[in-house]
């Protein structure tokens, strides 16, 4: 026998405390809000579509950084083999409280970056740590030419 959740117990199903609102975020609250760093999803495409993936990431000057691994879909698929030319990409970060019904959304656009082994040296505490594991010594810095958000308030 299957149990399905009971529609309060599903997530954003919660009585929200009056109407929602939803408001435009700056850039300086954007930054604000994902400066802490934390796991965000890339999102690009490849050959063969679309693909999102989560990535352990921080801040740095203005500029999302995060790491993963030589070989991976991101070293390949984000390398358009013409120097200085960046595949585009998008980079989001969320937050919602479940017994609220309130959150917000950031999402940056801009070119995906590959750290040269200089600058990688320069790199090492970035505190951008992994939280897959394993070996993830490609740095990948996204360069903003957007950054948006929006978050939804009751009352």
């Amino acid at each position: 026998m299957t149990e399905f959740a009971r529609p309060a117990d599903r997530p954003g199903q919660n009585a929200p405390a009056g109407m929602p609102r939803l408001e435009r975020l700056d850039k300086d609250d954007c930054l604000r809000l994902i400066s802490p760093g934390g796991v965000g999803r890339v999102a690009f495409n490849n050959p063969s579509g679309p693909v999102i993936l989560p990535v352990n990431y921080t801040i740095e000057e203005g500029a999302v950084l995060f790491r993963t691994a030589f070989g991976g879909p991101m070293d390949a698929d984000l390398r358009t083999g013409v120097e200085g030319a960046d595949f585009k990409v998008a980079f989001e970060v969320d937050h919602v409280d479940e017994n609220t019904r309130e959150g917000w959304s950031v999402l940056v656009r801009g070119g995906a970056h590959h750290i040269t082994a200089q600058d990688r040296l320069d790199q090492t505490g970035s505190g951008v740590d992994s939280w897959a594991g394993g070996e993830r010594e490609l740095y990948i810095r996204i360069a903003p030419v957007e950054i948006s958000g929006r978050r939804i308030r009751h009352g």
